[in-house]
């Protein structure tokens, strides 16, 4: 009996141990979930709602995988600059008003407002090409202040975009780069294009813009200049302005190469980065690491691994262009 007594005893620790691990699991699973907190995202975008709505969904689909939905724990004050980049302090002093946990962020020019006008509120990027370089943390590994968030490594990539773009032209002896002028971070793209282009045998056109007025303007500067093909660096006043870009670049039958899928999507040639989309959804799980507790500073900047390179044969047909098959054979999706 004795025995059977300490057999029991023994069981008993033992499901009251298992217990308690269950109880705490529960409870770290369910931690985001105060009942009655409703948590208040502000969202800040310097581009457009219709540029931005994909991406946007993919952040709410996001935020739902984690527990969070609108209506009932959730509410999202959202606010678009629409290239008018004047109008961003405005819009965050908006969101800030309304008190919100956290700030979500797209665009450098909104990144940087967001730093200058908080050092208390949690605020996360979607996206960065260059966070380190532009001053907006301190390492990727260290974030430190009050920002984290992701990076899409456009800086990087702008060398590889220039391997793809000679190879399907290896003729082009001068590339136009197209890019917004008021965006500090693409200057330093623009270099990085310049330093390698003598390996490929090829000189490099800075073709700046400050906005839609000068596009047709830019295309005939690269007529004139005997362009032979084109990259676009990305930013929110190329992506509003996508169609128009493309339709500049068919009717100048000039081979273009894009940092984002979008823009091949609306009709442009091709394109290799990252996938913006997977980034915003991504970008929830900072929030929620942040609601939970998590402090920017200790949340490491978060850089893709996967890139995608996406062909348009329709605009390569339209402008003439025959694309090598080694090139297609690389391509994650080829559009027909």
């Amino acid at each position: 009996m004795r025995q059977q007594a300490t057999a029991n005893t023994k069981i008993a620790k033992i499901v009251s141990f298992v217990g308690c691990i269950l109880i705490l699991a529960l409870c770290a699973s369910v931690e985001a979930q105060i009942p009655g907190k409703v948590y208040r995202i502000g969202y800040l975008s310097a581009s457009s709602v219709e540029v931005d709505k994909d991406r946007f969904a993919y952040f709410r689909r996001g935020m739902q995988e984690l527990g969070y939905f609108e209506g009932k724990n959730l509410a999202i004050e959202q606010r678009y600059g629409s290239g008018q980049f004047d109008a961003i302090p405005k819009q965050l002093a908006e969101l800030i008003g309304h008190r919100v946990d956290v700030l979500v962020v797209y665009g450098e020019s909104a990144i940087l407002a967001a730093k200058n006008a908080t050092t208390t509120i949690p605020i996360v990027m979607t996206v960065h090409p260059d966070p380190v370089g532009d001053g907006i943390v301190a390492s990727l590994a260290h974030p430190g202040g009050n920002i984290t968030g992701l990076s899409d490594l456009h800086t990087v990539l702008a060398p590889k975009r220039l391997e793809i773009l000679k190879e399907v032209v290896p003729s082009a002896s001068r590339i136009a780069v197209f890019y917004h002028a008021a965006n500090p971070t693409l200057l330093r793209q623009l270099k990085d294009i310049q330093d390698i282009a003598p390996g490929f045998h090829a000189t490099v056109l800075p073709v700046p813009v400050k906005g839609p007025d000068d596009f047709d303007g830019a295309f005939a500067t690269m007529k004139n200049e005997h362009a032979g093909a084109l990259m676009i660096l990305g930013s929110p006043l190329i992506g509003m302005n996508r169609r128009q870009i493309n339709e500049l670049a068919a009717k100048s039958r000039l081979p273009a190469i894009y940092t984002l899928k979008e823009n091949v999507d609306a009709g442009g040639l091709m394109s290799y980065g990252t996938n913006f989309q997977e980034l915003w959804r991504r970008a929830a799980t900072y929030v929620d690491k942040i609601l939970k507790g998590a402090k920017p500073a200790d949340l490491p900047v978060e850089q893709p691994t996967k890139f995608e390179l996406v062909i348009n044969l329709k605009a390569a047909k339209q402008i003439g262009l025959t694309i090598p098959p080694n090139v297609l054979a690389r391509a994650d999706r080829v559009i027909k």
